[in-house]
């Protein structure tokens, strides 16, 4: 049973709970209410005839009604990033899945400040369209006993595809990700396994749907369910996602180390006292961090790991069983190898290198790039690109992305634990990035960016030549107040990359930290 159709069956059950608190329309949608209006424009999306349909749509109920609904029709949502580059990411979507129509919203491009390209639908007409006879229509229909209603829309196999996702590119340009039912089914289940989910959770929707995190935990999970979604559009309205977790004792929570930082800046004690889950994922998360949950709210903050090839959780701290530092143990029914970076042999326990996993929440593929799926997806197994070790535990320790690995003279130097040693001696609140620009005669140079200039430097180059070699010593240090984020919460190493070269090459540049 394909995950929208889940849903119908979850609706019919659940008719008077709530299934999303909207904040962006100050509107509380029973699962009745979702039911009849995904029907509503389930009805409406018919007349389109492409197999992908875009949406650029804020999360919200409008957003969820919106997937739901394309599913229903057979069809498959392309979630557009418009974080960043809106509508160059739009016409990125368009062209690399050929398709024309977006379901998009007016507030939305108004806010972006950008024109409407071709192709663009927006949501406000639709809901003008929609008439008393629309309405009582749906509601008739919505009536219909499960079995009935379920085969009035469209009834496939869990091999299809259930949305189409981008890649962060924040290393490269983004890849056109494919995750079918099967892939989403897979989290759903196995993460209902280890979190031992309760009758009356209720999800925060505090992350975008175009990001794979957001997408699986706080829709398609609680939603499948039959839990209550507090949705908020904006993902850096701190404020107003604290102040929702208190007023409706949210229970579960997911973030990046990012958003985690934003929430406890304008939280008080007591905001968090109902929260029974907190994961963080995306990015590494600092231990200072964790510390501060712990002694400022009693909140044990877990820290995860996955990709949004693998829709996306592949393992991750939880309750009983946690080990701070490591990104957990792995997801049931999922398998993972260490690997030499080179050779492709299995390495020991307790040895560093590439990790890659196994099972049906490995993507079908990249969409319209037979040779990029083939690099890295081999007989089921799918190479992450990142270097991690497995312990004798079955804990997993994730060590930063291979490409986030620099050669400088012949050795291999990790960015990630420079990242770590710095982030140490940092105020609480700051945020630093390292990253490498090109040097003709090394290979690389490695430069250090903070978002605080409240940094002894030679305090910092003491405490790091104590703890890395020379050539892993940043030469630069930089101030970026505001470094490059991704729509997601990660670090935008691209961007800040480009920032770094271009102020190297000014001898003198006032950002220089010395």
């Amino acid at each position: 049973m394909q995950l929208h159709q889940q849903f119908i069956r979850t609706a019919k059950t659940n008719k008077t709970r709530i299934a999303v608190y909207d904040q962006a329309t100050g509107k509380d949608l029973t699962y009745n209410k979702m039911l009849i209006a995904s029907i509503i424009l389930a009805r409406k999306f018919s007349a389109y005839r492409e197999h992908y349909v875009g949406v650029m749509v804020p999360t919200s109920a409008g957003c969820m009604l919106t997937m739901l609904a394309i599913l229903m029709n057979g069809k498959v949502p392309v979630m557009i990033n418009y974080s960043t580059g809106a509508r160059e990411n739009a016409l990125y979507a368009q062209d690399k899945c050929s398709f024309r129509t977006i379901i998009t919203s007016k507030k939305l491009i108004e806010k972006l400040g950008i024109d409407p390209i071709r192709g663009m639908v927006f949501i406000e007409d639709i809901m003008k369209e929609v008439t008393i006879k629309d309405k009582l229509s749906a509601a008739s229909i919505s009536l219909l006993p499960t079995p009935i209603l379920s085969k009035m829309f469209y009834s496939g196999s869990m091999e299809e595809d259930i949305v189409i996702l981008f890649t962060s590119g924040s290393e490269k340009n983004p890849k056109t990700v494919q995750l079918s039912h099967k892939n989403i089914n897979h989290q759903l289940i196995n993460i209902n396994k280890i979190l031992n989910l309760l009758p009356n959770e209720i999800f925060i929707a505090n992350l975008p749907y175009f990001h794979v995190f957001g997408l699986t935990i706080t829709f398609w999970l609680p939603i499948v369910f039959g839990f209550s979604i507090v949705a908020h559009a904006n993902p850096l309205d701190y404020k107003a996602i604290v102040d929702s977790i208190k007023k409706y004792a949210v229970t579960i929570i997911v973030g990046t180390p990012t958003f985690y930082y934003g929430y406890l800046k304008k939280a008080s004690k007591g905001d968090f006292s109902s929260l029974r889950v907190a994961i963080s994922g995306a990015d590494k998360l600092p231990d200072h961090l964790r510390d501060l949950y712990q002694k400022e709210h009693g909140v044990d903050l877990m820290e995860g790991y996955g990709t949004t090839e693998t829709s996306p959780v592949i393992s991750t701290n939880i309750g009983g069983s946690c080990r701070p530092g490591s990104v957990g143990k792995l997801l049931p029914n999922v398998k993972v190898r260490i690997v030499d970076r080179e050779t492709g042999e299995d390495l020991p326990v307790g040895k560093e290198g590439k990790i890659i996993v196994k099972g049906d929440l490995v993507m079908t593929g990249y969409l319209g790039d037979l040779e990029e799926t083939s690099l890295r997806v081999r007989n089921g197994w799918y190479d992450t690109g990142d270097m991690g070790v497995l312990d004798r535990d079955g804990y997993l320790w994730h060590r930063g992305r291979l490409r986030r690995f620099v050669k400088i003279g012949g050795e291999m130097v990790s960015l990630v634990k420079i990242e770590n040693e710095l982030e140490k001696l940092m105020p609480e609140d700051a945020i630093c990035c390292v990253v490498d620009v090109p040097n003709p005669y090394k290979g690389a140079d490695i430069i250090a960016a903070f978002t605080t200039k409240d940094i002894n430097i030679k305090q910092l180059l003491k405490h790091l030549s104590k703890k890395l070699p020379s050539i892993a010593i940043p030469k630069e240090f930089f101030l970026i107040e505001d470094i490059p984020m991704m729509g997601s919460g990660k670090v935008n190493f691209r961007e800040v990359e480009k920032i770094c070269r271009e102020w190297q090459l000014e001898k003198n540049h006032p950002a220089r930290l010395k």
